[in-house]
């Protein structure tokens, strides 16, 4: 998302959009700023779900096992900061069939780092991740991005991924709110966007308490970044269902 001179007036609008319907904002965005994956289009009942500033040693876990018993994967966007020490996690991550992508090397607006820093942070992270697994995807840190950051994950072979479904859970931390507005936004081919780490970590297990076996009951799978844009069959929008 590409952030001008109205950057602050968007730090307020889009918690307040969220909570009725992010999907018109998104198709705008999506027009006028490409270079992104903001969802994907197709008629099955699949989404892609996103977790954000992980690994943490008391929250990733306990999201893992949670993910494990719905049969549920999804894409950790990880701080690579936040690897030390927690490289166990992060194998069990990708063991259990989830991926890993980039979410630069400490928790910053990437949009508002000099070229020098926002190349170091990216780099570093990627030199870090990539011990582990091939790496694809980018989140800059705040979801926030334009025209030369996406041109610079492209030329390191990454593609940028900033989805559909905000709860906006780092700012209103409460599990009942992201499970209405998930719950709400939903949509194939979706991709939801939550949070680990710290209290974020607390209120997405909680979450996804209630929300994943209501996607079950609805018919959903939920999957990783890269098995959603697999299943990517029109491009036409859709309507909600």
């Amino acid at each position: 998302m590409k952030i001008c001179n109205t950057r602050n007036l968007w730090f307020v609008l889009l918690p307040l959009i969220g909570a009725c319907t992010p999907r018109p904002l998104v198709r705008l965005v999506e027009r006028t700023f490409p270079g992104c994956v903001y969802d994907v289009r197709t008629k099955e009942k699949i989404v892609a779900l996103t977790l954000d500033d992980g690994p943490d040693a008391t929250t990733t876990p306990k999201l893992l096992d949670l993910l494990r018993e719905h049969n549920a994967h999804a894409t950790f966007f990880l701080i690579s900061d936040h690897v030390t020490g927690n490289d166990a996690i992060v194998s069990s991550m990708l063991k259990q069939g989830h991926e890993i992508g980039n979410h630069f090397s400490s928790k910053e607006a990437s949009i508002r780092l000099n070229s020098v820093n926002f190349l170091g942070s990216f780099l570093r992270a990627d030199a870090v991740l990539r011990k582990f697994s091939p790496v694809r995807w980018i989140r800059p840190g705040s979801g926030l991005c334009n025209e030369r950051m996406i041109r610079t994950f492209s030329d390191y072979n990454y593609q940028c991924a900033l989805g559909s479904v905000h709860p906006f859970d780092p700012q209103l931390p409460f599990a009942w709110y992201t499970s209405r507005v998930m719950l709400h936004e939903v949509y194939p081919g979706a991709v939801i966007v939550l949070h680990d780490a710290g209290y974020k970590g607390r209120n997405s297990e909680k979450a996804l308490r209630r929300i994943l076996p209501e996607l079950t009951k609805r018919g959903y799978r939920v999957m990783t970044l890269s098995a959603l844009q697999s299943r990517e069959t029109f491009t036409e929008p859709q309507r909600r269902e």
